[in-house]
């Protein structure tokens, strides 16, 4: 890249809601640590995103940490990425009051989340998890990001975020940049060793079916063994075959084979035999990584120190957009 060219900026942040499992890992955190070699990179915890489902105090401020630690023992590097929680720059919920009076009720209200979010916890269908995608794109927006990494389940969420630009920008002139989806390469899908039809998840109601990434050895051993495998006793990838399939995905994952040859080496074997060969290899897999959380998850003075630089940093970028709106809009500047 020519020295006085920018790099472009993307930005993408995760809720601190319980530990990451290993499909965060292969799927989303992977390509975290690639960009870096690319872009600008912004990576939040977002906070502020996850009360809108009531959070335990003690658990919210253990999980941000959590995370943190998490985030570098996958290989993001705060000397190339800015780090940071979202609700220690304020200018997030500042911008998002903006954007709020720019937001038709309508256009929340049709938000996939919303509806599928008030269906899952209809005791608690509150303000901030309609307004939620206003404060994701005021996320976005306060950093210039030009690119976004969208799976399928936040497509529309961006699709405001562009819309909300594009009318401040008419009304106001140039003020935001655009962002753009990036569809980054897509992990192999994981799911949940308990019902191999339905995608691992943090949140999923049955967590025997869920490797999280710090579970210990005997954890995953034994979660790999209780697995749902499918009838027949064939290593096979197929359709028809969801949970032996799975399984063959995982030791893929660990072992970096490819897919015919690991069928090629396990034909004849029973599933027994394969499901220890899978446990072997996932705990083989995670074990650098373990190594690397529990050392810089022990130091917590470290990750609250790294913490305020990232928020320091990212309060300097975010202040000159809000800086900048809060002008064009007519709000006195003393």
């Amino acid at each position: 890249m020519d020295a006085n060219q920018k790099k472009k900026v993307i930005l993408s942040g995760m809720q601190p809601t319980g530990g990451l499992h290993i499909g965060h890992l292969t799927g989303a955190l992977r390509n975290w640590v690639e960009f870096q070699d690319e872009f600008e990179c912004y990576y939040t915890i977002v906070d502020l995103h996850a009360i809108t489902v009531r959070q335990e105090p003690a658990s919210l401020r253990r999980w941000t940490l959590d995370l943190a630690a998490t985030f570098l023992a996958c290989g993001i590097d705060p000397e190339r990425s800015h780090i940071f929680v979202q609700s220690h720059v304020p200018e997030h919920t500042q911008l998002a009051w903006v954007l709020n009076c720019f937001t038709g009720m309508g256009e929340c209200s049709r938000m996939t989340q919303f509806k599928d979010k008030s269906q899952k916890y209809p005791e608690n269908v509150n303000v901030g998890l309609f307004a939620y995608p206003i404060l994701m794109a005021a996320d976005i927006l306060l950093y210039q990001a030009d690119l976004v990494p969208v799976g399928a389940d936040q497509k529309q969420h961006l699709e405001l975020t562009r819309n909300l630009a594009e009318r401040f920008n008419h009304q106001y002139s140039e003020t935001f940049k655009v962002p753009e989806p990036y569809i980054p390469k897509v992990g192999a899908k994981i799911m949940n060793l308990q019902n191999p039809t339905k995608k691992m998840s943090k949140s999923d109601e049955n967590l025997s079916g869920v490797l999280f990434l710090i579970d210990d050895d005997a954890q995953i051993a034994n979660k790999i063994k209780r697995a749902v495998t499918d009838s027949g006793n064939e290593i096979l990838y197929r359709e028809d075959k969801p949970g032996i399939s799975n399984l063959i995905t995982l030791f893929h994952i660990a072992t970096n084979k490819p897919i015919p040859e690991i069928e090629q080496e396990f034909n004849g074997k029973g599933y027994g035999e394969f499901k220890k060969a899978v446990a072997e290899a996932v705990v083989e897999f995670l074990r650098p990584f373990k190594m690397r959380y529990k050392e810089i998850r022990a130091n917590e003075d470290f990750l609250k120190e790294l913490l305020k630089k990232g928020a320091e940093v990212a309060r300097k970028v975010a202040g000159k957009t809000l800086q900048k709106v809060y002008r064009k809009i007519g709000f006195l500047q003393l």
